[in-house]
């Protein structure tokens, strides 16, 4: 849990010092810089803003770097600082080190905030992402067999991009690249698949929660991107001469994703959303089971419970997996405290599920930095926080008032 966050030179918070408790809010104007403080947090964590990937559009104008500090409860300290060109430092108790996910092993951050809540609607890499967040953080060995494979795949699609004819010599070297992908392919599903499993009854009881009504009729399921009952170099062989004119791999982990089914026994229902449906024989109930993409039938309010469903599955997941580890490991083996960053959750969610969010992370062990315009959230916070901390922000200033 961090204790103490120190920002320089992020966006408009020019020099902020500020001590953190389980529950923070931090309450002020659009522009005034509340969202920045979420995005200090996010970038020390994951090495990259949510807002922006280049460095120089968050740094502060006319400084060379941005640098965010912080000390945990277990007396560790992590610090990131990001030049414009991108050059980074990374320091973890005061000495560098050269891997990002040292830092993001040591302060898992949970984001919810307005531009994930499009997650549905969008390409398959952010949906992919929740998963490899869960996968990395419980499975030590899926981070090196993922990095591999992305060096891997970039010197591949590097290949296709040159030429749509290859060489002797480079087919060769496209088939030895070939095959250490799908050696790495088999061992990311592998990890992929299991986390999978175990995420889909926590996904199940956040959706009781949020939206109680279609329990039953919403379920995930996962795709490895390609056909894992057949080795990945014998299908890429086999599409060799496409992805050489269109000069990048179309099958792969890289081509995962995350899908949220809707099924429902009532075949008149949202029949004018069904142009992508399949039908399948109940033959207990000998009716017509329609089953299709939940963003096609939720409305927005509820696609928005759902996404909030997804990820507020993942912390009990991540926790319980951490407590057994421990156990294992007779207690050698300190827990991290997840940060959930939750940013104008009032702008996007409803008074019940704003709540049934707030009461479930009160009770996990996880520390909780959240944005709003106003005050009107604080009482609905010290229902579930004894001694929440609330930070007023102007205009790149922080003022603390609890």
């Amino acid at each position: 849990m961090i204790e103490r966050l120190q920002i320089s030179n992020l966006r408009n918070l020019t020099q902020v010092n500020l001590h953190a408790t389980a529950c923070n809010v931090i309450v002020g104007a659009n522009g005034s810089g509340k969202t920045s403080l979420l995005e200090a947090i996010f970038l020390l964590s994951r090495g990259k803003s949510f807002r922006h990937h280049q460095p120089k559009r968050y740094i502060q104008h006319y400084q060379n770097t941005v640098t965010v500090y912080a000390n945990l409860n277990d007396s560790s300290t992590l610090a990131i600082q990001k030049q414009a060109d991108a050059t980074t430092i990374l320091r973890l108790n005061q000495t560098t080190v050269y891997n990002q996910s040292i830092l993001t092993e040591q302060l898992p951050t949970l984001l919810i905030d307005p531009s994930t809540m499009d997650m549905l609607e969008q390409g398959s890499a952010s949906r992919r992402q929740l998963l490899d967040w869960l996968v990395f953080h419980m499975k030590q060995g899926f981070h090196p067999q993922w990095l591999a494979y992305q060096r891997l795949l970039k010197q591949r699609n590097s290949l296709l991009k040159k030429t749509h004819h290859l060489t002797q010599v480079q087919l060769a070297e496209l088939k030895s690249w070939d095959k250490g992908l799908s050696n790495h392919a088999a061992l990311i599903h592998h990890y992929r698949e299991r986390i999978f499993l175990e995420w889909q009854p926590y996904f199940a009881e956040s959706i009781a929660q949020l939206l109680p009504a279609y329990a039953e009729q919403l379920s995930l399921s996962y795709n490895a991107g390609y056909d894992t009952d057949v080795a990945l170099d014998i299908q890429l062989n086999e599409r060799l001469e496409q992805d050489l004119q269109l000069g990048y791999t179309r099958i792969g982990n890289h081509r995962a994703d995350i899908h949220v089914h809707w099924r429902s026994n009532d075949s008149t229902a949202s029949n004018n959303k069904l142009s992508d449906t399949r039908c399948e024989a109940d033959t207990n109930l000998k009716v017509p089971v329609l089953k299709e993409q939940a963003a096609n039938v939720l409305s927005r309010g509820e696609k928005k419970l759902l996404i909030t469903a997804l990820r507020l599955s993942q912390l009990p997941l991540l926790l319980n997996t951490q407590k057994t580890s421990d156990l294992s490991n007779n207690g050698s083996q300190a827990q991290v405290t997840p940060v959930v960053l939750l940013d104008d959750i009032t702008a996007e969610l409803d008074d019940r599920a704003i709540e049934i969010l707030l009461s479930t992370l009160a009770q996990l062990p996880c520390q909780v930095f959240m944005t709003s315009l106003t005050d009107e959230i604080l009482p609905l916070v010290y229902q579930y926080w004894s001694k929440p901390n609330t930070f007023h922000v102007k205009q790149g200033q922080i003022l603390i008032t609890t």
